[in-house]
């Protein structure tokens, strides 16, 4: 599989800063699943290409997996085409980049610069008219070059594998972090094993764009292995809903949330100051957007959050920061599955919007966990 990115930006050859790889030296990583080759085809002021060449060590890869259909390991198409190896292979070659790090040249960051990157081969499980679906929103020229399943026998047909072009006037993190999403998705497959964590990773890098994409819904399915519990977890945290069709009259609608999460938080919060409650759980907070709702009453004087999502937790500490909330708000990781004296001593607590999320064999655990020790 390979890889190239390309700028104009002058000097070009400032791509290596943001890339942290030097144009005049190849450089070879070693990988869990083979090998990633850096390496500059061209470097000049004028024009610069970076280029990533993955080596995938197919029978390193066959030794460690046993597969049901053992034919498909002999005869695969991962070696040369992108997936979701390359997206770990950037991750792990060009991280820094990708985490928009660059001491030598912190202007160019956030600064956009003509890019292009060429896909040689993608997979797009769906049709070049996905591939424009995905990108185009984002700012990018789609240009996608269609190869037949046989180019001596072409009343074949067209295969799903395109050579793929992108070009855009972008941060170099902001195209590293659409490749890393957006790669697995067109192919539609993962050869790892996909979960909570995958929610954390689809969160940070799908902040600022993946929330107002037109293909959300898809993008979120498949990153997420069409795992419905992480799916259901994911929108939970972007506190949306996926989008439902009108069937009658065949049109996407939105459901109101807003309108909907605020009719939750009042039915919720009357029933608390009811039942007179001082010391309150938020279990599965979030962000925080119920444990904010619940600092503004003086009612409740005490408050503890928790959350299993890292990435969720995080955003909550920061919408609860302010110093006038340390002594009343706690915000603690843990899971709902195990034990925690953490959650001794407390008057009441609220599971909102978090029951439904959870897998249906593990009820009784949460059950225990929740009736009997908390």
């Amino acid at each position: 599989m390979l890889l190239t990115i390309t700028t104009t930006y002058n000097p070009a050859t400032d791509l290596g800063y943001l890339l942290h790889k030097h144009p005049g030296r190849a450089q070879t990583f070693d990988l869990s699943f083979g090998r990633a080759h850096v390496f500059y085809p061209e470097a000049t002021d004028e024009k610069c290409t970076a280029a990533l060449l993955l080596d995938l060590d197919t029978i390193g890869l066959k030794r460690r997996r046993q597969n049901t259909f053992a034919l498909r390991d002999y005869v695969t198409d991962r070696p040369y085409v992108a997936s979701s190896f390359t997206s770990v292979a950037i991750a792990r070659v060009f991280g820094s980049a990708l985490k928009g790090q660059c001491a030598d040249r912190p202007d160019l960051v956030t600064r956009p610069i003509p890019l292009c990157a060429e896909i040689h081969v993608l997979p797009c499980r769906g049709g070049d008219q996905l591939l424009n679906d995905l990108f185009q929103p984002l700012g990018y020229k789609v240009t996608a070059k269609p190869h037949h399943l046989d180019e001596k026998f072409s009343e074949w047909g067209y295969s799903p594998y395109y050579t793929v072009a992108l070009e855009a006037n972008i941060p170099l993190k902001d195209l590293l972090t659409h490749l890393y999403v957006l790669i697995p998705v067109l192919d539609d497959d993962k050869h790892y094993f996909v979960s909570q964590s995958e929610i954390d990773t689809l969160m940070r890098r799908g902040e600022g764009w993946l929330s107002d994409h037109p293909k959300r819904d898809l993008i979120i399915d498949r990153y997420l292995r069409h795992q419905r519990i992480l799916t259901q977890e994911a929108y939970r945290l972007m506190d949306e809903q996926p989008l439902e069709r009108n069937i009658k009259d065949n049109e996407l609608v939105v459901e109101n949330n807003l309108r909907l999460n605020q009719q939750r938080h009042n039915a919720v919060l009357k029933e608390l100051e009811i039942s007179g409650a001082q010391r309150v759980l938020d279990l599965g907070c979030g962000e925080g957007h119920f444990t904010q709702v619940l600092s503004e009453r003086a009612q409740f004087t005490k408050i503890l959050g928790m959350e299993v999502s890292h990435y969720a937790l995080s955003r909550a500490h920061k919408r609860l920061e302010q110093p006038i909330q340390r002594n009343r708000i706690e915000l603690i990781h843990g899971s709902l599955f195990y034990r925690d004296t953490r959650l001794d001593g407390y008057d009441a607590a609220v599971l909102l919007e978090v029951v439904e999320h959870l897998d249906p064999s593990r009820l009784p655990v949460f059950e225990r966990v929740v009736f009997e020790y908390a």
